[in-house]
């Protein structure tokens, strides 16, 4: 291998590496994003003192900002759950 093509493939190893570390942190930035909403979630629908229309209203914008993050409107909807 020349030094030229030695330089090419450390570069294209070095971009893969940057590359890869990007994905990874925006997948943990979305993850942190993800679980502030679903505390705020989970307050709107269990511990809200004042449950008036508003509420549902809310809970819909919340899915819609969870659906443009990961393209999944119900990541954030409990899902079914069996006994035994």
């Amino acid at each position: 291998m020349t030094k030229a093509e030695n330089r090419a493939a450390a570069k294209a190893w070095r971009e893969y590496r940057e590359q890869q570390r990007r994905e990874a942190e925006r997948a943990a930035n979305v993850a942190a994003d993800l679980a502030e909403i679903d505390r705020l979630r989970r307050y709107l629908i269990f511990d809200r003192r004042d449950h008036r229309a508003d509420r549902q209203k809310l809970m819909n914008a919340i899915d819609d900002y969870v659906e443009e993050m990961t393209g999944d409107r119900t990541r954030l909807h409990a899902g079914a759950s069996s006994i035994g």
